[in-house]
């Protein structure tokens, strides 16, 4: 007995202590799975996972009555899961958006003024610039680990705190439209603008009629799960090396970062010893001294009187022009010099390093003028780069240096600025204010100008990168200014900034030679706190067409560790600003002629006169892209495939001009070797195609010739929607590369593409009602590569979007459909050429294969969309993947035939010339055309200086 009731005992205990320790399991496993869900929430809702899919059914605008959205035809009892899940899901905030993620800013005033030229946003507080390494920023705290009690009630309050906050205020109603939806089925419900295929109209999930529920329900699955997480590529940790190891212990978050990313031994072994110098303490002036007299900021007035802008001047100025220049765009810059050129006056030209075209041409432009003269070295200058300056002070030195160049002021201009008025107002003004220095302040507070501007921060240029490495203090004694990199400065100041060593001199050449944009803040900075402080005019005498919306995209980002930005081109709409007179104002900028050409047309005829009524070309624009001494490595294996094409196609269409005479080959050719040249060609403001000059050889003569062939292309954007379609928004559709969204255009005229390039989806909307388009792209064997939708507000014009294809694309003619409510509504084609080069040498079968057969498996994404090919009625072709096959495998002279089928669908030979002698009877002259780059341009071209010293 005393047996069995010990047994029983222990029993008893054993079931209560495995009682307790099952609801001890259970209260951690709630408790865990609570916590783990506050942080899993914000987790993924950075990395665009669950909660970002809320969010995009939010904001397509199409709520049920309860806020959130329910799949069409699903179950009640579905439906109540699917709202229960809603109500408890945690809100999201910080979305990271995926590549191409297209949406506006905040909507920001636009000044028209404008004059106020920072390269930086105004609104920095609400740009990131962090992501190179924060000076402080707090550490998540990892949550769902051991916590004591006061924590988890702390963190159990937050989570109830945020559901309310989240049923009160469902996420979406404020958020920004005109951007890509990349995640999360699709809402359709009551009062949906958009449905799909037998998804019906309305929470019953009615379908359409003619559609079967199966395919229906198969498209849905296929579009709902179109963009899965997709973790970011980290690339594993560099290995540093250094010709000899750093002096100090590099800790910096900004400067391991920099070492990181840096490319050559020789750029990290600069990094650390100026990261050192600076830790050392040796590196930065502490304290400057002022020789101001004056407290704060001096500003002297000036007065602009138009009528008496032209009178006589005793003793005129001359002007040194320093003119930096970088491009191809050689005809709008002998526009620029063109303008502004006078034989009384100097222009000092420095071309970028990287632009040998350019440089050949002002080189042989400069021996015609005695005053002109090209800098005899030549930099490599970034935007917002300490080398900029470095090549300001440089230019400087050289014209002190001129001892047969008498001049009195200092004025820097771009190819890409413009004169608004006549060099004899110019002279007139500046010899009225012979003493003043014209310099362009930011206009607003000082210390948050420092902080926007990261002066604070420390700078380094190498590898034609500005890295940044971390903070640093601004000197004491002084008054940090700046403003626009543009400038008027007497020569007096400029001899002072030159030839001085004085403490305030040498100590600002050494702060800025580490610092961010130093040209817009070291001359204001010198001038302010010098002994010339009085003299400074808070005016550069320029206009900027500044947009921050649209400028300030921080495009700058593969150069510079910081976000910037960049002034809009002027267009004709602007030209009424040139005309103001509230303030003297002599150039403007800025200008692009491929952009637009008509603005400069007007400014000429505002100050020098129209053309003689007949002169050829004042609507026409040519701007190179190919010169024969750049050699072929200047060359992409896709443009150098495209250019032997459209040689091709130009051949072919000389001996078409015969009309099939077999007899005959005067007109008929052999290509030879490379293209001589290639050049862009607008006529009034639009892209006309390309203009390949070329060798051939007559079969006729066995002669080598020259032929300039210029192809177009055709037309490949046509809407499907009928007439009286209520979908009326949508005005183009175009698919590219290097997009650029300040000037909204394609950089990569004509969209000249391969295998491996990442395209861009770019649509042009009419204002109208918020509406949400489906984007869907098809491949040449009409594997559908991806879909996405669109929001596009009432307002919105342009929207564009970066899908995240694996490469290679398959070559040949793609499409792209676009969809609203599942009706077709448009649809363009672009080319991806199969390249006929890798590495400038005819592709060999191996790389071939590699890079025409597709992507891996054929998918293009990680999931496959083929369940959508009978909804859209694209059929599946086995003929033409085996096709596809065939071709990937192609050299040779099958593969150029290849080539050239295709990009024959999509251009087209317009015309062919002679550039020289030729043996065809019916080939006209490239200089008598309109269209050839050999052809007159009045615009553009120089002649001697008349007797008034103008050339214009």
């Amino acid at each position: 007995m005393v047996g069995g009731s010990c047994a029983r005992r222990l029993a008893r205990r054993s079931r209560s202590a495995l009682i307790a320790a099952l609801t001890v399991l259970l209260v951690q496993t709630l408790i865990v799975w609570n916590f783990s869900s506050l942080d899993s929430g914000e987790e993924r809702d950075s990395r665009g996972g669950s909660s970002l899919r809320e969010k995009r059914d939010q904001v397509a605008g199409n709520k049920g009555g309860n806020g959130h959205y329910l799949e069409p035809g699903a179950p009640a009892r579905q439906q109540r899961q699917q709202q229960q899940q809603h109500r408890h899901s945690p809100p999201g905030r910080g979305v990271q958006q995926p590549d191409g993620y297209y949406s506006h800013r905040p909507k920001e005033k636009t000044r028209v003024d404008s004059n106020n030229e920072n390269s930086v946003p105004k609104d920095f507080e609400n740009i990131d610039n962090s992501n190179f390494g924060a000076r402080s920023q707090p550490q998540r705290q990892t949550v769902g680990g051991a916590h004591s009690k006061e924590q988890r009630e702390h963190l159990q309050e937050k989570v109830h705190a945020r559901q309310q906050v989240w049923r009160e205020n469902p996420p979406g109603l404020g958020r920004s439209s005109n951007e890509v939806l990349p995640l999360g089925h699709r809402p359709v419900m009551a009062g949906s603008n958009s449905s799909y295929p037998g998804g019906g109209h309305g929470a019953g999930g009615r379908s359409r009629q003619g559609q079967r529920p199966s395919q229906a329900s198969q498209a849905q699955a296929q579009h709902r799960h179109l963009h899965p997480n997709r973790k970011q590529a980290t690339a594993p940790p560099l290995d540093v090396t250094y010709d000899q190891p750093p002096k100090c212990d590099i800790s910096g978050k900004e400067a391991i970062s920099a070492l990181s990313r840096s490319k050559s031994k020789e750029c990290r072994q600069q990094i650390a010893e100026v990261y050192c110098r600076h830790k050392d303490g040796r590196l930065m002036p502490e304290k400057v001294t002022r020789y101001c007299p004056l407290e704060g900021k001096a500003n002297a007035n000036v007065h602009w009187e138009e009528d008496s802008a032209e009178s006589f001047t005793p003793k005129p100025v001359r002007i040194a022009f320093v003119l930096v220049v970088h491009g191809r765009a050689s005809r709008q810059f002998q526009r620029l010099f063109k303008a502004i050129y006078h034989s009384s006056h100097f222009y000092y030209i420095h071309v970028d390093q990287r632009s040998n075209y350019l440089h050949r041409q002002v080189q042989a432009m400069a021996l015609q003028y005695s005053n002109v003269r090209v800098t005899p070295w030549r930099m490599a200058t970034i935007w917002g780069g300490a080398s900029l300056l470095t090549m300001y002070l440089r230019s400087m030195a050289d014209l002190l240096a001129m001892k047969d160049w008498s001049w009195d002021f200092f004025i820097n201009l771009s190819a890409a600025d413009y004169p608004i008025r006549t060099n004899n107002q110019l002279v007139a003004f500046l010899s009225k204010y012979r003493d003043m220095n014209f310099i362009k302040s930011h206009g607003r507070d000082n210390a948050r100008f420092i902080r926007k501007q990261g002066l604070d921060r420390l700078f380094y240029e190498c590898d034609t990168h500005m890295w940044r490495l971390g903070d640093r203090k601004i000197p004491e004694g002084i008054s940090v200014d700046g403003g626009s990199d543009w400038f008027l400065l007497n020569r007096m100041f400029v001899e002072y900034v030159i030839n001085s060593k004085d403490d305030l001199v040498n100590s600002m050449k050494r702060f800025y030679a580490y610092t961010l944009l130093p040209a817009e803040s070291f001359f204001h900075t010198v001038l302010e706190n010098s002994a010339h402080c009085e003299s400074m005019v808070d005016n550069n005498l320029r206009i900027t067409n500044w947009n921050r919306k649209l400028g300030c995209k921080c495009q700058y980002k593969h150069i510079v560790d910081w976000c910037g930005c960049s002034p809009n081109d002027f267009k004709p709409a602007d030209f009424h600003r040139f005309q103001q007179t509230a303030r003297p104002t002599f150039f403007a900028r800025k200008f692009e002629a491929s952009v637009n050409q008509e603005v400069l047309n007007q400014l000429d005829a505002y100050l020098f006169g129209p053309f003689p009524q007949g002169t050829p070309a004042l609507r026409s624009y040519w701007e190179s892209v190919h010169d024969e001494a750049d050699g072929v490595a200047a060359l992409s294996d896709t443009q150098l495939t495209y250019y032997h094409s459209f040689s091709r196609l130009g051949l072919a269409r000389a001996a078409a001009s015969l009309q099939g005479d077999p007899q005959d080959n005067s007109c008929r050719y052999f290509p030879m070797g490379h293209p001589v040249s290639v050049h862009l060609y607008f006529q009034s403001d639009q892209f006309q195609g390309y203009l390949v000059k070329h060798h051939a050889t007559n079969l006729a003569t066995s002669k080598l010739e020259t032929l300039e062939t210029w192809v177009s292309l055709k037309r490949n954007f046509r809407m499907t929607a009928p007439s009286s379609s209520t979908f009326s928004r949508l005005q183009f559709a175009e698919i590219g590369t290097e997009w650029d969204a300040k000037e909204r255009l394609f950089r990569n005229f004509g969209g000249l593409m391969g295998p491996m390039d990442e395209t861009v989806g770019m649509q042009k909307w009419s204002k109208g009602p918020n509406v949400t388009v489906t984007v869907v792209w098809i491949d040449p064997t009409n594997v559908i590569a991806a879909t996405y939708d669109i929001l596009i507000d009432a307002g919105a014009e342009f929207t564009h979007y970066r899908p995240p294809l694996n490469q290679p694309l398959r070559p040949g003619v793609w499409s792209v459909r676009i969809l609203h409510h599942w009706s077709p509504v448009a649809e363009t084609r672009f080319l991806v050429a199969p390249l006929a080069f890798s590495k400038h040498q005819p592709i060999r079968q191996e790389d071939a294969l590699k890079l025409h057969s597709g992507p891996a498996k054929n998918s293009y994404m990680e999931q496959s969309f083929h369940g959508l090919n009978p909804v859209l009625n694209i059929p599946v072709s086995l003929d033409s993947l085996e096709r596809a096959k065939r071709n990937a495998a192609l050299t040779g002279s099958e593969l150029e035939r290849w080539v050239d089928g295709a990009v024959g669908e999509l251009w087209e030979a317009a015309d062919v010339c002679a550039a020289g002698p030729t043996a065809c009877p019916v080939m006209q002259a490239c200089p008598k055309t309109r269209w050839s780059s050999l052809s007159p341009d009045p615009k553009a071209q120089l002649g001697a200086p008349g007797a008034d010293g103008r050339i214009r």
